[in-house]
């Protein structure tokens, strides 16, 4: 079972600061990868196409690392748990993106 399944299908209803519930948040981000990756795709206009998976990785991961520092208030120990990483993983893509 993949990770975006697990999201979306076992997260718990727990009610959030935000008014969502965890499995709504998951269900929304599932919803807009889903449409951005539908669109990718039907724009391609017949061009061959490769990496995608590195390509969405890194349009995703970026982002989520910002919003977790951002989060934390830069304390990569606490964002490395926040994100379930070790912290030299959590460190070694934050180098990766130009975010340290």
């Amino acid at each position: 079972m993949n990770t975006a399944t697990l999201l979306t299908t076992e997260a718990p209803a727990v009610q959030e600061p935000s008014g969502f519930t965890r499995a709504a948040q998951a269900q929304s981000l599932r919803g807009c990868v889903e449409q951005a990756m539908e669109n990718y795709f039907q724009n391609l206009d017949g061009q061959e196409v490769s990496d995608v998976y590195d390509m969405v990785m890194a349009e995703v991961e970026a982002p989520m690392l910002e919003i977790v520092l951002k989060y934390t208030r830069h304390n990569q120990t606490r964002a490395a748990q926040v994100l379930g990483l070790n912290r030299g993983t959590l460190r070694k893509k934050l180098k990766q993106y130009g975010l340290l």
